[in-house]
């Protein structure tokens, strides 16, 4: 018989191997730091900064202690993270860098043929004028270069042939992002920025695959076959199949059937033990918290739907605002319950933070306790983006709005 995993044990398990369980105390600097971003797998970048970015948010959400500063450091002096390409831009742990070794050669195979179309010629003869530089001179950024070079037409970015070519030498694993000015990356040679025993560690093919597999199920607690691929979007979907098949006949994953939401059934992947995990894990604390969009826990928009019935998706239209929600919504999670989406904005300047709007879920109600955690949550927030107060506009708490 098939084992099935009811939606609440579900829910636990997920949010807990996102940390998102236990309350949000405890240090946020140096190794504690390291170990939560090694724990939830990696971190989100981007530029978004309606109130903190991402990578903050996602970091402040469950150690309330952190600061940006923190992770910068670990960055860019102790180097125990570094940046680059999982499904989009992130910050993960030194210690994959050897995996990604083999994703290298692939995004430059892959690479190679869509930026030809997508970018003017020209940026593959920078490559070697680049490293030079960088080898003689040091790091450089985008803007080191000049800005009379031509630049692309019709392409995703208007890029000029430099930052093309510093792009692709990063995706290719030459170079690394040795710090952050601002938002802009600063380029040096990868051996300058991982840590040698990362650096120069080989991994057979075999081995990063068993993995990026073994690693994404044990993050998710469960997964579909597609969803242990995109995790790391690091090996492609019939290796990802040849390792499942192999794993369940060595006993080493077992199928199980997940309740969603809805009370619908889906057949997944698990380790055998995950009976035994789900016991271990501490009561779901029935703390409120403020998401950031591109939490690792809500990156996968369908998973998100599945399992807590919430659908974050950029096509739901807000009729009263003309416009749709999108990423700059956040999610509201409550215990193991996403409760609300809440529109809101640092104005950083005025040292404000300004509450546009919040739409309850179906079914949650908005009484004077719920009222006064969302309420204490966002002062946190606010303090946390560098405002002193919580503004709320007029008919800031909407009703609840059907799909």
């Amino acid at each position: 018989m098939v084992l099935t995993l009811c939606n609440t044990d579900a829910r636990r398990l997920f949010l807990h191997r996102h940390a998102l369980i236990e309350a949000p105390v405890g240090p946020a600097q140096g190794a504690a730091l390291a170990d939560l971003i090694a724990r939830i797998g990696f971190v989100q970048v981007d530029s978004i900064n309606t109130v903190e970015r991402a990578h903050h948010m996602i970091l402040f959400s469950r150690r309330h202690s952190y600061q940006p500063g923190a992770l910068k450091h670990l960055l860019e002096t102790d180097r125990r993270l570094w940046e680059h390409w999982t499904h989009d831009a992130s910050i993960l742990p030194a210690a994959t860098f050897p995996y990604w070794k083999h994703r290298f050669a692939r995004d430059a195979d892959r690479l190679r043929g869509n930026w030809q179309r997508w970018f003017r010629d020209g940026y593959d003869a920078q490559f070697e004028t680049i490293l030079r530089r960088i080898q003689d001179h040091g790091p450089v950024t985008c803007s080191d270069f000049s800005q009379d070079e031509p630049r692309s037409k019709g392409g995703w970015w208007d890029w000029h042939p430099s930052k093309t070519a510093l792009e692709w030498l990063w995706r290719t694993g030459h170079l690394a992002i040795a710090r952050r000015v601002g938002f802009q990356k600063v380029y040096d040679l990868a051996e300058r920025v991982i840590p040698d025993t990362h650096y120069s560690a080989d991994i057979s093919h075999e081995n990063m695959v068993a993995w990026a597999c073994g690693s994404a199920l044990d993050h998710l607690g469960f997964a579909t076959a597609a969803e242990i691929q995109a995790y790391w979007n690091a090996v492609d979907k019939a290796a990802v199949t040849r390792w499942m098949q192999a794993a369940v006949l060595a006993g080493e994953v077992i199928e199980v059937a997940v309740e969603g939401a809805n009370g619908a059934l889906k057949p997944v992947f698990a380790r055998p033990d995950i009976t035994q995990k789900i016991a271990e894990i501490p009561d779901t604390l029935q703390k409120l918290r403020i998401l950031s969009p591109f939490d690792p826990a809500l990156r996968d928009r369908a998973r998100a739907e599945f399992l807590f019935g919430f659908h974050y998706r950029i096509e739901v239209f807000v009729p009263e605002a003309n416009r749709r929600w999108g990423y700059y919504v956040f999610p509201v999670l409550e215990g193991g319950r996403l409760i609300g989406r809440i529109d809101a904005k640092a104005y950083k300047s005025e040292r404000i933070l300004r509450i546009k709007a919040y739409w309850p879920e179906a079914g949650v109600a908005m009484g004077l306790g719920r009222r006064q955690r969302l309420d204490a949550e966002l002062q946190r927030l606010a303090q946390f983006s560098g405002c002193d107060q919580v503004d709320y506009l007029p008919g800031w708490l909407r009703d609840y709005l059907p799909l």
